[in-house]
Order: C-alpha cells, then sequence, then structure tokens
C-alpha cells in the first residue's frame, strides 16, 4: 500500500514557474516508479511525466517536454514535477501516482494515487 499527497498546485500567469510535489507514504519509496498526469475539464487523465525507481531516467509528455522536469528523493520519500513556461493549456488538476511497472505512460499501470492538486495558468 502507498499512500500519495500532492502540494504546491496554485494559480499563476503564463511564462510562470511552479513546483508540484508528492509526498509518499507505507511501501519502500524506491521500489516504485513514479508519475504524474493531468486532467483538465472536460478531458481524459493524460500522462505528464515518470521517473524510475532510481530517478536515473525519465520520460514526458511532447506537450511539456523542455518546459517540465520531474525527480524524486528517495531519502525524503518525495517525487517533484518543476514546471517552467507555463501556458494556459497546462491549466488541471495534477495527480502523483505509483507504479510497478518502471517509466510508463499508461494510467492503468499505476496502482496508486494522490488526491490532485489543482494548476490554473491565466492567459
Amino acid at each position: 500500500q502507498v499512500h500519495l499527497v500532492e502540494s504546491g498546485g496554485g494559480l499563476v500567469q503564463t511564462g510562470d514557474s511552479l513546483r508540484l510535489s508528492c509526498a509518499a507514504s507505507g511501501r519502500t519509496f524506491s521500489s516504485i516508479s513514479m508519475g504524474w498526469f493531468r486532467q483538465a475539464p472536460g478531458k481524459e487523465r493524460e500522462f505528464v511525466a515518470a521517473v524510475s525507481r532510481g530517478g536515473g531516467s525519465t520520460a514526458y509528455a511532447d506537450s511539456v517536454k523542455g518546459r517540465f522536469t520531474i525527480s524524486r528523493d528517495n531519502a525524503k520519500n518525495t517525487a517533484s514535477l518543476q514546471m517552467n513556461s507555463l501556458k494556459p493549456e497546462d491549466t488541471a488538476v495534477y495527480y502523483c501516482a505509483a507504479s510497478s511497472v518502471v517509466l510508463t505512460r499508461f494510467s492503468h499501470d499505476y496502482n496508486y494515487w494522490g488526491q490532485g492538486t489543482q494548476v490554473t495558468v491565466s492567459s
């Protein structure tokens, strides 16, 4: 069992930066791959980024590549998503999730989910 809690969302303007954090508890954090997803109103949940168990490998959606950076700190049981150059189309509820499948982009591979944190980017 893994319990995930996101934080760091908020209202920002176009071009601003925001850093989301995900605190994990329960299962050994270093044994799970972590991912971030987002869901905008009226749209399906979509993959944003993933990081491997050790943090050495990452994967990104094309829409955020070069602007977002995923990382993790296994000593602190946290995963983060640094979001730069934010755009209005980045507005969504952001979820962190845990998976036993490394670097997967598929939501059905993720067994544990946080409650989500709202990110709103105004134009």
